[in-house]
């Protein structure tokens, strides 16, 4: 299989809230913007909306799809604010941290940690966990967002594990630091994963283990786009990913940690782009409702109608 860049792009799900969290995400973060907004007509939840949007450089895209799924801490979004690349760093990270504070949940107090001279966990208004942390400017440098993977629950322990088991699916891909829980941090266990952070596909994570008493999962609140430029890809990601049958479903899968993503060809963001008339666009999202994973071949004749 040939070498592809691919893009791998997070994607929120929110009950009906997509496109007025997206603006307020945008008005926060500096370097951020929305990129556009479709509606998707007919689907199992009625119309949903979709948004795409830049934070800080970064693609998103959220849904608004119903009530079936709630972000919690498992994954959230790390925002690293360095002092080498922004004199200014200090006083954004408390500018940001008061307004995403704003009808949120505190998780973790804004304070200096043995980590870090400044760091907080917050819960936002609509429920999705972002960790803003003064970064060490002697450190390797890192992109402003990084998505993070909490292995807590019946994953507690599965950390390393998970990634290793990405950095060996995906083609472009490299382990960055890894720090581990010292004796006497209990219930954590010495060994085990406190930090760690990996690329796959120019996209930064990081991955920690938790054995704290956590009363949630991985779910399809956020799931991870991978776009493909061929049916060969697709049929690649699928195989190696996917672990749950019952969860496969219009692109959509489960592995074996639990962890949601979505296998997608990456002409599919042009059909359903606004550049394409409503009936291209209801006829490819109705294609795709009858398909687990997606058949490029097929999409591309539901959009030629």
């Amino acid at each position: 299989m040939t070498k592809t860049k691919h893009n791998l792009i997070p994607h929120l799900w929110y009950d009906k809230e997509a496109s007025e969290a997206a603006e307020f995400y945008t008005s926060i973060f500096p370097h951020s913007k929305i990129l556009s907004k479709t509606t998707l007509q007919e689907t199992p939840s009625g119309d949903s909306h979709l948004v795409s949007f830049e934070l800080w450089g970064q693609k998103f895209l959220a849904i608004s799809a119903g009530p079936y799924f709630n972000f919690n801490p498992m994954m959230s979004f790390m925002v690293n604010f360095d002092p080498s690349r922004d004199k200014d760093a200090r006083s954004k990270i408390d500018e940001v941290w008061n307004k995403l504070s704003e009808g949120g949940k505190v998780l973790m107090p804004m304070d200096k940690y043995p980590f870090s001279e400044r760091y907080g966990w917050i819960q936002d208004k609509y429920g999705l966990s972002w960790q803003l942390i003064l970064t060490n400017p002697e450190g390797k440098e890192r992109p402003a967002i990084v998505r993070s993977l909490m292995f807590a629950g019946d994953k507690c322990g599965k950390a390393e594990e998970a990634l290793n088991f990405y950095l060996s699916v995906f083609k472009n891909a490299k382990l960055g630091n890894i720090a581990r829980y010292p004796q006497g941090m209990e219930p954590d266990k010495e060994g085990s994963l406190m930090f760690s952070d990996f690329m796959l596909e120019d996209q930064w994570f990081t991955a920690m283990d938790s054995a704290r008493n956590h009363e949630f999962s991985f779910n399809e609140a956020i799931s991870f786009m991978v776009y493909c430029d061929t049916q060969e890809e697709i049929d690649y990601y699928w195989e190696k990913l996917s672990a749950v049958p019952e969860s496969e479903q219009c692109g959509w899968l489960k592995d074996k940690y639990g962890v949601s993503w979505q296998i997608v060809p990456k002409a599919m963001e042009e059909m359903m782009s606004s550049n394409s008339t409503p009936e291209q666009i209801s006829r490819v999202s109705q294609a795709t409702l009858k398909m687990k994973k997606l058949d490029l071949a097929e999409l591309q004749k539901a959009y030629k109608g």
